[in-house]
């Protein structure tokens, strides 16, 4: 009985994953414009034609359809089916990582938020703070309900992590006479760190460099780009956010234990 349940909790948990990945998607077109993520329902990009249900399956429909509109025939971005896709996996691995548990429930929507964040930063450059400051907040309210995270842990998270970021940035206009990292970065650490905890910020802020400088470096030789080129942060601070998640503990552990060898 025990091995069915898991069995319907994962199920349940990738459906839901797809469902909310959906309405991702949505969010990640509406929310930078200005626009209402509950009205109008889903549309073409293209002709503007109304979705049916049947044809707004998350994945399945796209499959169908082979990636295009049912009415105008143009083609749709493939990177809706693979947002739908990645928090559905990340649900999965949240479920077996923490059970039915409230830890759980608010890793949903932590995972989410990231991914929606990540998604407008890489588009628009920007970080709307109706996601960071609402993520701020129940980030906190996690706090009381989770049991390895205390309400001094996520404010102190708070704290530390906005104001490290704050620093730093101010230290760097003063230097370099410009913006080396907007506002929006520093209230999305903030919000990282109401979600983890204090405990996670040097990780959060080390991994994220060091990925950010990598992926940097890799991208201004093969787009031939100026190494004045500036590249959104919010995915590096996200992706090294969902590292602590799942494997801080060990990787941290790991890179101590080097010095001692």
């Amino acid at each position: 009985m025990d091995n069915y349940l898991k069995i319907y909790g994962l199920i349940a948990t990738g459906v839901l994953g797809a469902i909310i990945g959906s309405f991702m998607n949505v969010c990640i077109y509406r929310i930078p414009r200005g626009l209402s993520v509950i009205r109008p329902g889903s549309r073409c990009p293209h002709c503007k034609t109304s979705i049916a249900f049947y044809d707004n399956i998350p994945i399945i429909s796209y499959l169908i359809l082979r990636g295009r509109c049912r009415h105008c025939g143009m083609g749709i971005s493939p990177r809706y089916p693979l947002i739908e896709t990645m928090n559905t996996l990340l649900y999965i691995f949240l479920y077996l990582k923490f059970g039915l548990s409230y830890a759980t429930l608010f890793g949903f929507i932590f995972v989410s938020m990231l991914i929606v964040i990540s998604l407008i930063d890489l588009d628009h450059r920007i970080i709307p703070d109706s996601l960071s400051f609402s993520g701020i907040i129940i980030g906190f309210l996690s706090s009381f309900f989770i049991k390895t995270l205390s309400p001094l842990q996520s404010l102190l998270g708070i704290l530390v992590g906005g104001g490290f970021l704050f620093l730093v940035a101010v230290a760097y206009e003063k230097i370099a006479h410009k913006e080396g990292m907007g506002g929006g970065d520093i209230k999305l650490i903030a919000m990282i760190g109401a979600f983890t905890g204090w405990q996670a910020i040097p990780f959060v802020i080390l991994a994220s460099s060091l990925i950010g400088a990598l992926f940097g470096v890799i991208y201004i030789v093969l787009a031939k780009k100026d190494t004045k080129f500036a590249i959104p942060f919010g995915p590096f601070l996200s992706f090294a956010a969902v590292l602590y998640i799942f494997f801080g503990p060990w990787l941290i552990h790991w890179y101590l234990s080097l010095g001692k060898v």
